[in-house]
C-alpha cells in the first residue's frame, strides 16, 4: 500500500475526478488502482473564491511506482496480554474519556478493571444536567463535570489534538468510537466532532464492551480517601465507608474534582500548581463567521459550520485567545459546586444552532495566585462565586454586550444576538467578575479580533461570564513510568492530572496509562 499526501482538488470535485487525480499523483493508469482509502481530508480556505480540499490517500496498486511513500501501519498493538486476572484488580477512578480508554485497554489486555465513577450513568446524569439548565437545580454529584462520559459529553465533541502521536494511538481512540456508533467520517476529516447526543450512546456502547470483557462499573461511587503507606498505593475508601484493596489506581478524575485534589494533597501525593486561563464566552451569529471564513461557499455541507482561532498579546503582558470554539452551538451552565457560575460551550453533531460561541480567555500563572499548591482552585472559586452574585444568585449567568463591555457601561437590552445560556442571562457589568488585568486585556483584544474577523467586536455580540475551567489548576506530576513521583501504583492521568486537554488527548493518555499499569502487573 502506498500513501499520497497533499492531493488538492476543488471543493466541488467528483469521485471520478478524485480517482483520476490519485492515478496522476502516483504516476500510474487508473486501472492500476485496485482500491484506495481516504486517510485524511482537510480544506484550505485561504482563497475564499477557490476553496480546495486536501487529501491524504492510501492506495493498493497493481504496479510498482516510486511516487508516494509506503503507508504506515496505524493498527493498535497491545503491549501485553494476560489470561490471569490479578488478585487485586486495577481500579480506574473516573469514567470520562481518559478513564474510559484506560478501562477499555485494561479490559482488552485481560486485567478486568474496576471503574469507579462518583456520578451517575450517562442518561441519568443527562437528566440532572438538564435540571440545572431548565430549572436552576444543581446536583453537585451529577452535572456537566461529574458522571459517566466526563465533561466532554457536554461539549462540541471535538476529536482532534496537536499532541505528538508517533504510535497512532489517536487512531485507536477514533476506531473505538466508530465501533461504538460514531460516524465513520471521524477517521478521516481533519477536524472531526461528534456532538453531545451521539456521545451519550457511544459511552454506553463502550461500557457494554468493557463489561463483556470482565470489567466492572460502579456508579455513585465517590472515592474519598487513599491508603498510601511507605510510598505505595494499598487501597481506596468510598464515601459509604467501603474499603477496596488495590496496588494500581488510574486517577482519571477530571479537572473539577477539587475535593479529591485536597485529599491527595493531604496524603502527601506530589503535585504542582500550573497555569490555566480564565475569561468569558462570546456569541455571534454563526452566519457571520461562515461568511468570513468561506465567502460564497458558506453553507456547503462538506465545510459545515465555520470555526476560528484567535490570539492577541495585550499591552499589559497578558495573552488573550479563543478557546474551545463551538460552531452552531450553545453556551451551557457547567458548575459543579453550589453558589458558583461556570460556563462552557456545547454543540450537537449538526452544529445547526444560530450562534457561534467560544471562550475568550486570558492566560494566568501561579504567580497570579500565590499560596499553596491548591491556591489555583481557590482562585477559580473566587471568580465563579463573583459570577453567581453578578448573575442574581440563581445560576443565571452575568452577561454584557461587547460594545458596553468595551465602553465600561452597564448593558440593559439585547441586540440581534440573543443568549443561548440556560437557565438564563442577567445583563449587567462583567468587570467585577474577573481580575482587573483580565478585563483590561480582553477589552483590548476584542477590537483587535475585529480586525481579523470583521464584526467580531460588533456592539451587540454577547459576553457570558465566567469561563474558569479551561484546564486543571494543578499537575499531579508523574515520572517516566507514568506513576506519581512519590506514590508507587498511583497513575495520574488525563485532564485532571494536567496531562491532557480535550477528548482525544485524554483518551490517548488513558491508553498510555493502561499500558503502564499492564506492564507493571505482569512484572509484579
Amino acid at each position: 500500500m502506498r500513501r499520497l499526501t497533499e492531493l488538492r482538488l476543488p471543493l466541488a470535485h467528483t469521485e471520478p475526478e478524485l480517482r483520476a487525480a490519485i492515478a496522476a499523483g502516483f504516476g500510474v493508469p487508473e486501472a492500476a488502482i485496485l482500491s484506495y482509502n481516504v486517510f485524511r481530508r482537510a480544506w484550505d480556505a485561504r482563497k475564499k473564491n477557490a476553496i480546495a480540499l486536501v487529501y491524504t490517500i492510501d492506495a493498493v496498486l497493481a504496479v510498482d511506482t516510486t511516487q508516494g511513500t509506503p503507508s504506515p501501519d496505524v493498527s493498535y498493538k497491545f503491549v501485553v496480554q494476560t489470561k490471569a486476572r490479578p488478585k487485586k484488580r486495577p481500579i480506574v477512578i473516573g469514567a470520562g474519556p481518559c478513564g474510559l480508554l484506560a478501562a477499555l485497554i485494561l479490559a482488552e489486555m485481560g486485567f478486568c478493571p474496576l471503574i469507579l465513577e462518583r456520578g451517575k450513568l450517562v442518561r441519568e446524569r443527562t437528566k440532572d444536567t438538564w435540571g440545572l439548565w431548565r430549572k436552576g437545580v444543581l446536583n453537585p454529584e451529577s452535572n456537566v463535570q461529574f458522571g459517566e462520559g466526563g465533561a466532554g459529553t457536554f461539549s462540541d465533541g471535538k476529536l482532534y489534538s496537536q499532541i505528538k502521536d508517533s504510535r497512532h494511538l489517536s487512531r485507536k481512540v477514533l476506531t473505538e468510537f466508530v465501533e461504538a456508533g460514531a460516524p465513520a467520517e471521524i477517521l478521516y476529516i481533519a477536524k472531526p466532532h461528534i456532538g453531545t447526543f451521539r456521545l451519550v450512546t457511544m459511552v454506553e456502547s463502550i461500557r457494554a464492551k468493557i463489561e463483556a470483557l470482565g470489567g466492572e462499573y460502579r456508579f455513585n461511587a465517590h472515592v474519598t480517601d487513599f491508603d498510601i503507606r511507605d510510598g505505595q498505593m494499598h487501597g481506596i475508601t468510598l464515601a459509604d465507608g467501603e474499603y477496596i484493596e488495590t496496588n494500581h489506581v488510574v486517577l482519571a478524575i477530571g479537572h473539577s474534582a477539587r475535593d479529591t485534589f485536597e485529599v491527595l494533597h493531604e496524603r502527601g501525593v506530589f503535585m504542582e500548581a500550573k497555569p490555566f486561563s480564565i475569561g468569558f464566552r462570546i456569541e455571534h451569529p454563526q452566519g457571520m463567521i461562515d461568511s468570513h471564513r468561506f465567502g460564497p461557499s458558506a453553507g456547503n455541507p462538506i465545510l459545515g459550520a465555520a470555526d476560528y482561532k484567535l490570539v492577541h498579546h495585550a499591552k499589559n503582558g497578558r495573552s488573550v485567545y479563543s478557546f474551545c470554539m463551538c460552531p452552531g452551538g450553545t453556551v451551557v451552565a457547567a458548575t459543579s459546586e453550589p453558589g458558583r457560575v461556570v460556563t462552557n460551550g456545547m454543540s450537537q453533531y449538526s452544529r445547526a444552532e444560530r450562534n457561534a460561541n467560544a471562550g475568550i480567555v486570558v492566560g494566568i500563572t501561579p504567580d497570579d495566585y500565590p499560596g499553596n499548591v491548591l491556591a489555583g482552585v481557590e482562585f477559580q472559586r473566587r471568580w465563579e462565586s463573583a459570577a453567581y452574585v453578578a448573575g442574581g444568585g440563581n445560576y443565571q449567568a452575568p452577561g454584557q454586550l461587547v460594545g458596553d463591555f468595551i465602553a465600561g457601561r452597564l448593558s440593559k437590552n439585547y441586540g440581534e444576538v440573543l443568549p443561548s445560556y440556560k437557565p438564563g442571562m442577567h445583563l449587567t457589568d462583567l468587570a467585577p467578575t474577573l481580575p482587573d488585568y483580565a478585563i483590561e486585556a480582553i477589552r483590548e483584544a476584542l477590537p483587535a479580533f475585529g480586525k481579523t474577523i470583521p464584526g467580531f467586536d460588533r456592539a451587540d455580540a454577547l459576553l457570558t461570564g465566567v469561563e474558569t475551567r479551561t484546564s486543571s489548576p494543578i499537575r499531579i506530576t508523574r515520572g517516566r513510568d507514568l506513576c506519581s513521583l512519590n506514590t508507587a501504583g498511583l497513575y495520574p492521568a488525563g485532564e485532571g492530572a494536567g496531562y491532557a486537554g480535550g477528548i482525544l488527548s485524554a483518551g490517548v493518555d488513558g491508553i498510555k496509562i493502561a499500558e503502564a499499569v499492564g506492564l507493571n502487573l505482569v512484572s509484579a
